[in-house]
């Protein structure tokens, strides 16, 4: 056994230990463990901040892109959000023991079905030091432990965060090994929880493709998938000029470095008939590079596109844009170069909207709404540890009820089968 493999075993062991203690903790005592930190995040501040420029210059020197940087970057606001996020999951419905359902049989039994919560998750992320405090978050409010592991780049900020988390359940009397962050850069300890069996049992990956890609590679620990946030946003016919023009201007330029950025604009032909060039020319005038084919990249300012420009992730001030035909093509699209995160439709006709909606089976599709939305945040989840894009027990954001599992409880009396 090498060093990372001995870490991630000692780590696991005392995360099984605290998960057990975990599943039986009072909803009282992990809302009090949430309260708390919440507190230390706001009463430490100015050593996070310090923390994270430290992290800053650690990314500037390793030549991070301006949409890794934003993900990394910290400031008064981002940390009250964090705090926020952290009262908002206190305040929500404890998931744990809740009767999804219940039902008698001829034969006398009473059959519940409980949720409860799955053990231990591994979280592993790039950049994103708030991932540190809403997976804590999530895990303990859904009875996890959990172990973390940041990116190397943020490893400063990430460790003053979980030092926060850490006071919270000790003020609770909750073991402070519920929430563990790994306390190295070696990527050799990624590795070593892939392979985790018997110690983890969910791994969720938050990051690139290219951190993903190496998970659903190596991973022997089940995992929930979350790939690239390619996100279309389709323009119909029906469309509200209007509202279209703010929402797409929104959906990419928001925040371009998140999963939820639109990454491909589809323009419905009779809509650019009618209203021409207004939401190119106000993505250009925004500093976006619009990637155009066909009638769009006789547009000036416009940069032709090539194929490999569709069904790319640029995060960043880059779009891919052409004009469909009808919903339905959009749709074909979508289904060709999408990943399955989310995507939006732009209509005032219901039965165009209907016809997006059940042609396509990404995690969220949205109507007349920006793709920003995708966060567990805005969903009222209070935070999210990602969007996954697989089919198997969750889907889209991924908040405190979807780290559940379940199981029955059967009573009878005296009941024998024959």
């Amino acid at each position: 056994m090498n060093e990372a493999e001995a870490l991630i075993a000692k780590m696991g062991e005392a995360a099984r230990a605290a998960a057990i203690e975990l599943a039986q903790a009072t909803p009282e005592r992990k809302h009090a463990a949430l309260i708390g930190a919440a507190h230390e995040i706001r009463k430490r501040l100015p050593d996070i901040l310090e923390a994270n420029a430290s992290d800053l210059q650690f990314g500037r020197d390793k030549g991070l892109s301006d949409a890794m940087m934003d993900r990394l970057r910290l400031d008064e606001d981002r940390l009250r959000g964090i705090e926020d996020g952290l009262r908002a999951v206190a305040e929500q419905p404890d998931p744990v023991g809740e009767i999804i359902a219940e039902w008698d049989r001829p034969n006398g039994l009473h059959i519940q079905r409980v949720r409860t919560p799955i053990g231990v998750i591994g979280v592993i992320y790039e950049s994103r030091p708030n991932v540190t405090a809403d997976a804590g978050a999530l895990a303990l409010k859904s009875g996890n432990a959990v172990i973390l592991r940041g990116g190397s780049e943020s490893l400063n900020s990430s460790m003053a965060i979980h030092a926060c988390m850490a006071e919270g359940l000790r003020q609770a009397g909750l073991p402070r090994t519920a929430i563990q962050l790994v306390p190295t850069r070696e990527r050799a300890a990624v590795s070593a929880m892939l392979q985790a069996q018997g110690l983890i049992d969910v791994i969720i990956p938050r990051g690139g493709k290219g951190l993903v890609g190496l998970v659903q590679s190596e991973a022997r620990v089940p995992v929930f998938a979350h790939l690239e946030g390619i996100c279309h946003i389709y323009v119909d016919r029906d469309a509200d000029p209007e509202m279209a023009r703010r929402v797409v201007l929104n959906a990419k330029t928001r925040r371009t470095g998140i999963c939820g950025a639109a990454e491909c604009l589809l323009i419905d032909w009779q809509f650019y008939t009618r209203y021409g060039a207004t939401l190119i020319e106000d993505l250009l005038g925004a500093g976006v590079e619009v990637r155009a084919e066909g009638e769009l990249a006789k547009i000036p300012g416009t940069v032709g596109a090539t194929a490999d420009d569709f069904g790319r992730e640029f995060l960043d001030m880059i779009i891919a844009t052409r004009l469909v035909d009808g919903v339905d093509e959009a749709i074909a699209h979508i289904r060709r170069h999408g990943s399955q995160h989310t995507e939006s439709i732009l209509t005032a006709n219901d039965a165009t909207a209907a016809r997006f909606f059940a042609g396509l089976d990404s995690a969220i599709l949205m109507r007349n709404a920006s793709t920003q939305f995708a966060d567990g945040g805005e969903f009222g989840m209070g935070a999210e540890i990602g969007i996954a894009t697989g089919k198997m027990h969750a889907r889209g954001p991924v908040g405190a009820e979807q780290l559940t599992s379940f199981k029955y409880l059967v009573t009878g009396d005296g009941a024998i089968r024959t």
